[in-house]
C-alpha cells in the first residue's frame, strides 16, 4: 500500500508541533494523545494497528496491537481523515516534551528506519509500524531500551520526536560510540551493538553509564542531545525533600531542613 502524500509545516523552536495538511480522503496516523487541534472537516477514529494492510483481518490487527504493547506504546492508534467534500483540512500533532520534531521521507531513507520505541509521533497513512528484536543478548540487556526497537517502513513522510537538539550523522564504514539513550533512529543496514564504557573505574565513576552503543556501517544515524530519561533524572535529582521550592544549593537544602522543624 502506497502512503498518502501529505503536506506539513513545523511550528515552534523547542516545544514544537507539526501542522499536517490533508486533501479530501487523505489520512494521517498518530500516537494516541498526540493531537493538538484539528479543523472542522477532520474526523478521527481509534483503531488497532497502523492500517498499512487494508486486507488485514481481526487476528492480524490484534497481533499488530500486541506487538505495539511490547514496545510500551498503546494498543490503539488514532487515524485522522479529511472527510470534507472538498478543500484541504489541517490537523496538528504536538511533541510530548521539549525537543525537536524530525520529518523523514521514508522513500529517500531507503524505505525503512529502526527507531527508539518512543520516537514515533505520526506518519502518512500506509506507513507500517513493527518491532525489531535485538539479536545479541548483551544489546537487549544493557541497551537502555530492552530487546525491542521499533521499525518504521513505507514510502511517505514519518515524523519522529526527540529531546533537545537532533543531529544527523552519515557513517561511511566507521564506528561511532553513542550513549544508548541518545539514539533516535538509524537505517537498518547499520549494525547496532553494546560495549563496555572503558575499564571498571570509568564504568563506575565516569558518569557515562556502564555501557555504550556502537553503530557501525554505511548509512544515516539520527541522535538527540537530551533524552527524556536524562531530563527526568536531572529534574528529580534537583527536587528538594518534601517538594519545597528554592535554590538547589547546600545552603538551600539546610534551610529546608530547619523550615520543617
Amino acid at each position: 500500500m502506497r502512503s498518502h502524500e501529505i503536506d506539513y509545516q513545523i511550528h515552534g523552536d523547542d516545544l514544537q508541533f507539526v501542522e499536517i495538511e490533508l486533501d479530501p480522503g487523505e489520512v494521517v496516523i498518530a500516537e494516541a494523545g498526540a493531537m493538538m487541534y484539528m479543523e472542522q472537516g477532520i474526523t478521527f477514529e481509534a483503531k488497532m494497528g497502523d492500517g498499512s494492510d487494508p486486507d488485514q483481518g481481526g487476528w492480524g490487527k490484534l497481533k499488530s496491537a500486541a506487538k505495539r504493547g511490547l514496545t510500551g506504546e498503546g494498543l490503539f492508534m488514532t487515524h485522522f481523515m479529511n472527510s470534507a467534500p472538498q478543500g484541504k483540512q489541517r490537523v496538528a500533532m504536538a511533541a510530548p516534551y521539549p525537543g525537536k520534531i524530525l520529518p523523514i521521507n521514508l522513500a529517500a531513507a531507503g524505505g525503512q528506519l529502526v527507531a527508539q520505541k518512543d520516537a514515533f509521533l505520526c506518519a502518512a497513512s500506509g506507513t507500517k509500524l513493527d518491532i525489531v528484536f535485538n539479536r545479541k543478548f548483551g544489546t537487549g540487556l544493557f541497551g537502555g531500551e530492552g530487546f525491542i526497537l521499533q521499525s518504521i517502513s513505507g514510502d511517505g513522510l514519518a515524523f519522529m520526536h526527540a529531546g533537545g537538539t537532533i543531529v544527523e550523522k552519515q557513517l561511511q564504514g566507521e564506528t561511532m560510540r553513542v550513549d544508548t539513550g541518545c539514539i533516535v533512529a538509524f537505517q537498518p543496514q547499520i549494525q547496532y551493538s553494546i560495549e563496555r564504557a572503558g575499564n571498571l573505574k570509568s564504568m563506575v565513576f565516569g558518569g557515562e553509564g556502564l555501557f555504550l552503543a556502537t553503530l557501525t556501517g554505511v548509512g544515516r544515524v539520527w541522535l538527540q542531545s537530551m533524552p527524556f530519561n536524562r531530563l527526568a533524572d536531572r529534574v528529580i535529582a534537583n527536587l528538594k525533600p518534601g517538594g519545597s521550592q528554592g535554590e538547589g544549593s547546600v545552603i538551600g537544602g539546610l534551610s529546608s531542613v530547619f523550615e520543617r522543624r
